[in-house]
């Protein structure tokens, strides 16, 4: 564009020169060795310009033809390197894709076509279609060499370090990644993977400085900074709090002011504070926590805050707690489980119930469990709840890459990952039918438990070998089964057929009396409703073909 503009510019300037000459007319005599030349002017302009042109064309072709070996070997140089680089590509195109056997194919051609000390991506293309394949130790042969070359230092290192993350090898992982900030502090993974290091040493003190690093350096977001921040001093905090509590406190506290709602912090904040026997500043800190996320173990530090207190102020301070956030599940189980501690059983049992209706969990529905056994003592009942519990969804707890634990930690113990600890509720199994308490069938009712007490009457055949327990039950007659009356036909279906009369059909009591008179007179008893006894010595006579079939049966 630029030459266009300067060809044009040219181009207007001897236009209007020669317009210039035009309208001015004149002669140029000149004498050289004694003759007179004389011309126009404007003719000598346009023999000067010509002759300007003249000797830039025959210098060009000069110079062309002084410069044309050269210039043939860059063309056929330049081809070439375009032909590798174009193998190169695909190469690493097909890498990327899974597909080894083009990238081999093309990292071949890539060498023919290119100088290796010159272009390193042909190492890279090696190692990677090696770790297709599966050959890790050529892989990692071809990372360290380029981890020697100062230019692709990074790259091997990166490739080094993921290698031995792969392979479970921690300490050869830390080490590539040492080198890898000394060489670039500036790389994303190297400090990620420096900082969680010195967190699982517990060098908290370097990895806040590698944290302030990281944010000057701009690695870090403000946001993503303050909460690394806070874990870190949280972490410190609770190494501090046995030995150190004043400066476990300071650490706490400034957690807190960077991350208001991180529960750890609270928590931590809270424990210092008790270990200086302040425990009204402790108080103030754990009410704070709680009113911005109600959390149950800012609950079990609030209201075991004076040790050997009784169950009935432990209830106080739970209902103190709970007021300062009404209508929150949390509050709800955290005062049912004080008030059944107090033995106050119809408030536990109305929390616990209110709790129940807001969030089916495992938790209530055992604590529902633990109020009825100290309450009524009704099996039933208790099992009721325990089998609720076992279809309801699990309680949250602190969960970092599917690991549970009780309390939080900086360091997920299976990654290393700081800060990766969630509030969550567990996914080791399915929920169960229970969604909510509208789902849950009705209660069954309180046991008698006089009734309950009495034993049951054994019947005197059932004391005997099983093998005379087994032949009374032969020898005993099936139950026949009940009858319904039928209503008696109504006086329309009677008119309709008067001139067939039904026989007379024998009533149901008469059938009894007539049975019972016929086995009085054959000298049986009948003290088991209508039935011979249970007496493997007493057989009824018109039984006898039904046993028989029965033994065949069996």
């Amino acid at each position: 564009m630029i030459r266009l503009l300067i060809f044009a510019l040219l181009v207007l300037a001897l236009g209007y020169g020669f317009s210039w000459l035009a309208d001015r007319p004149g002669d140029i005599s000149l004498v050289w060795e004694g003759q007179l030349y004389e011309m126009q002017l404007q003719v000598a302009a346009v023999l000067l310009v010509v002759a300007v042109a003249a000797i830039m064309i025959v210098w060009w072709l000069l110079r062309s033809i002084w410069t044309s070996p050269h210039r043939v070997t860059r063309f056929f140089r330049a081809r070439k390197r375009d032909r590798g680089y174009q193998a190169l590509s695909t190469g690493m195109i097909a890498a990327g894709a899974g597909n080894a056997l083009l990238a081999r194919k093309m990292s071949a051609r890539a060498r023919g076509l290119l100088r290796v000390d010159q272009e390193p991506l042909i190492h890279l293309l090696d190692a990677q279609a090696a770790m297709i394949e599966g050959r890790h130790d050529e892989a990692r042969r071809k990372f360290e060499q380029m981890a020697d070359d100062p230019e692709t230092a990074e790259l091997g290192l990166r490739g080094l370090y993921l290698e031995a993350k792969r392979l479970g090898a921690d300490e050869a992982a830390r080490q590539y990644a040492e080198r890898a900030v000394e060489k670039a502090p500036y790389l994303p993974w190297a400090a990620q993977a420096a900082l969680e290091t010195r967190c699982q040493l517990g060098n908290w003190d370097n990895a806040l400085t590698m944290v302030d690093q990281q944010k000057v350096a701009k690695i870090l977001t403000k946001e993503e900074a303050k909460r690394k921040r806070a874990t870190l001093l949280t972490a410190r905090a609770n190494d501090r709090l046995e030995g150190d509590p004043k400066g476990a406190r300071e650490d706490a506290m400034e957690a807190l002011r960077l991350e208001p709602e991180f529960v750890p912090a609270a928590i931590a904040a809270g424990k210092a504070y008790l270990r200086e026997d302040n425990l009204r500043k402790a108080a103030s800190v754990l009410e704070q926590a709680w009113k911005l996320n109600p959390h149950p173990q800012i609950a079990d530090v609030y209201i075991n805050a004076r040790g050997g207190t009784s169950a009935v102020d432990r209830l106080k301070r739970a209902e103190k707690l709970e007021g300062l956030k009404p209508n929150n599940l949390e509050g709800l189980i955290v005062t049912a489980h004080a008030a059944l501690d107090a033995k106050e059983f119809s408030l536990a049992r109305q929390k616990a119930e209110a709790a129940l209706r807001m969030e089916a969990r495992e938790g209530i529905c055992l604590l529902l469990a633990d109020i009825e056994d100290a309450e009524t003592g009704d099996q039933g009942r208790v099992r009721y709840w325990m089998n609720a519990a076992l279809r309801a969804p699990r309680d949250p707890a602190w969960i970092a890459d599917g690991f549970v634990s009780e309390k939080w930690l900086p360091v997920s113990p299976v990654t290393g990952k700081l800060d990766a600890f969630e509030w969550k509720a567990p996914f080791t199994q399915m929920p169960g039918a229970i969604e909510n308490s509208s789902s849950l069938p009705p209660l069954p009712p309180l046991e008698n438990k006089a009734a309950a007490a009495a034993p049951e009457p054994v019947p005197e055949a059932r004391v005997g070998t099983s093998a005379t327990i087994i032949e009374a039950d032969l020898a005993k007659p099936a139950a026949e089964p009940t009858e319904t009356k039928k209503p008696e036909p109504v006086a329309e279906v009677r008119k309709m057929e008067p001139t067939k009369p039904k026989p007379a059909t024998e009533t149901a009591a008469a059938k009894t009396a007539k049975n019972k008179g016929e086995e009085q007179s054959r000298g049986i008893e009948d003290p088991f409703f209508g039935r011979p006894p249970d007496d493997p010595g007493v057989k009824d006579p018109s039984k006898e073909t039904e046993s028989k079939t029965r033994l065949r049966l069996f």
